[in-house]
This record gives structure tokens, C-alpha cells and sequence, in this order.
């Protein structure tokens, strides 16, 4: 798939998906009976050719490509490994993947650092030397008239983000474009996601934009560059440590964007300023609420 010939959300959430979500009934504050939609949590281990790597927690879609990102995040996968294989056993909750290059982690799996992620967020204690040497791309850029339309057209699809909350979103973006938009229990699930569909896709990152409706962590930040994308968008806000390594990497770091709203904290040369804030409309009342509840 070459990226010129990606579709306006050629992949996107399905919040009608049984397997994803059920409908519990309760109470609410007047003690009136009211129906709350629910996502669902499921384990699922991953395990690169014999070894086993991590448990995750997640909605349970698109396996192959959530253990492809986490390994390839984790910088177990380097980007010209050959997968010679991926499977999956939905009732074991097991995911393998297997290349044709030998590989033996035993020592690296020691070696951690908890992060904020939820769930099981982790980042390798060695993944900072390989984040220290990354280049992004100086000649990409983001114009406020993209960044508009982006945040409308994310908001405006349906979503379990929209539908149930307790989700994270993340979307790859390419101009004014959402191109991939898959969700998570955790956000860096939904990372992993993104980064496993576009190494299965070869799709080239230079130009990209990454939004998200999560925190802008120090996670967040150091998987996105590791991704190679240089601009990165959320709904939400930001982490010192967040910022200080965006800067150091020279990631383009927006956030709080929302409507006409925005905040931008490093990167801010590849701002192109070319729409009028005060023609675009306010966020709708049901995202801002949910977004609220999100951050």
C-alpha cells in the first residue's frame, strides 16, 4: 500500500462491535434507571518467536498489529526485520510473532522503567540512547487550517471514545487527512496499534501527523519519535518531562486542541498559521465533557 493512495479513514473504530463493548444498566444521580455503555478489558500475551515479552490489557482488536508496535516501540523489531508470520489464539489470549532473524531478550526484559502509560506501559531503560541519536523531519509542516479540520473530523466520527469513554484514541494523519484511527483501554495500546499498521503497510512517516486524545507523557513523546512521525496532537495536556524531551527531539508538540484552541510547547517552526481562529467554531458541549473526564 503506497501512502499516496491512503483514504480518509481507511481504518476507524467500530463502536457497534459486540466484542468490543456491552450496554450494563444501573442507576443514575436522580436514581432513575439509565444504560451505560462498557468496554471491555482482555489479556493479551506477546510473544516474539519462543519468548514470552508482556501481558497487555485491551479491547481485543487488531492483536497482530498492537504486538507488532509494542515490539517494535520496545526496539525488540528493527524496521527491516522480515515477519515470517503472526498468530493469533483469541481464546488463549496469545499473540506471536515470528521473524526470520533469531532474537533473545532475556536480558533486555530485566532492564525497565515503569512509565505513566496505563496498564502495563513500560519503556526499556536503553530506549533513551536510541531516542538521543533519532532526526525528524525539518521540512514537514502543520497549518492551523489542517489542524482545524482534523480536530472536527476525529470529533465528529463515531467512536467508543464518543460512545463509552474509558478509551484512548489515536489517528495517523497526513495533511487535513485521518487516515488510520484505532483505540485502546491504554494509550499506548493504541500507539503500538498505529505503529504495528504502518510497518505491516510500509507506510513512511516524515510526513505525518499523530493525534491522540491522551496525555502528552514522557511515553507519548518517546514512542512518537521513535515512530519517526514530527508532529504530534492531543486533546489534552502536557508532562514537563513530556515537553523537555519533545524539545530535545525537536517534535512539533500541540496540545489542548480543541475547536479553535490550541497549545504548542516545542516545534513551533513548523506552525504555519494560515486560518482565521476566530471563523472556526467552538468544540461541541459533548466533547468538551468527555474530553474533560479523559484527560
Amino acid at each position: 500500500m503506497k501512502p499516496d493512495t491512503l483514504s480518509e479513514f481507511g481504518i476507524a473504530p467500530d463502536p457497534d462491535d459486540e466484542r468490543l463493548a456491552k450496554a450494563v444498566t444501573g442507576i443514575d444521580q436522580d436514581g432513575a434507571p439509565s444504560v451505560s455503555h462498557v468496554v471491555y478489558e482482555r489479556p493479551l500475551t506477546i510473544f516474539l518467536n519462543g519468548q514470552e515479552i508482556v501481558t497487555v490489557m485491551t479491547i481485543g482488536d487488531h492483536p497482530d498489529w498492537l504486538a507488532i508496535g509494542y515490539l517494535l516501540n520496545q526496539g525488540m523489531l528493527k524496521p527491516d526485520d522480515e515477519i515470517i508470520g503472526v498468530d493469533h489464539d483469541d481464546d488463549l489470549g496469545v499473540v506471536v510473532v515470528r521473524t526470520a532473524r533469531k532474537t533473545d531478550y532475556e536480558q533486555k526484559l530485566k532492564k525497565k522503567i515503569r512509565t505513566s502509560g496505563c496498564a502495563q506501559g513500560t519503556v526499556f531503560g536503553d530506549m533513551m540512547e536510541t531516542f538521543e541519536t533519532i532526526e525528524l523531519a525539518r521540512d514537514s509542516t502543520i497549518r492551523t487550517s489542517w489542524l482545524y479540520a482534523l480536530t472536527r473530523k476525529i470529533n465528529q466520527r463515531p467512536s467508543l471514545y464518543l460512545k463509552a469513554g474509558a478509551i484512548h484514541g489515536c489517528v495517523l494523519c497526513k495533511q487535513d487527512r485521518p487516515l488510520a484511527y484505532v483505540e485502546d483501554v491504554g494509550r499506548h495500546n493504541a500507539v503500538d496499534k498505529i505503529a504495528g499498521w504502518m510497518f505491516v503497510n510500509k507506510i513512511v512517516p516524515d510526513d505525518k501527523i499523530f493525534y491522540t486524545t491522551g496525555r502528552l507523557t514522557s511515553e507519548m513523546i518517546i514512542k512518537c519519535v521513535g515512530m519517526r512521525i514530527p508532529i504530534l496532537v492531543s486533546r489534552s495536556g502536557f508532562t514537563a518531562w513530556g515537553v523537555d524531551l519533545a524539545r530535545q527531539a525537536g517534535l512539533t508538540l500541540i496540545g489542548r486542541a480543541r475547536g479553535k484552541r490550541f497549545q504548542a510547547l516545542s516545534g513551533l517552526d513548523r506552525i504555519v498559521f494560515d486560518a482565521d481562529a476566530s471563523s472556526v467554531a467552538e468544540e461541541k458541549s459533548e466533547h468538551r465533557r468527555k474530553g474533560a473526564l479523559e484527560d
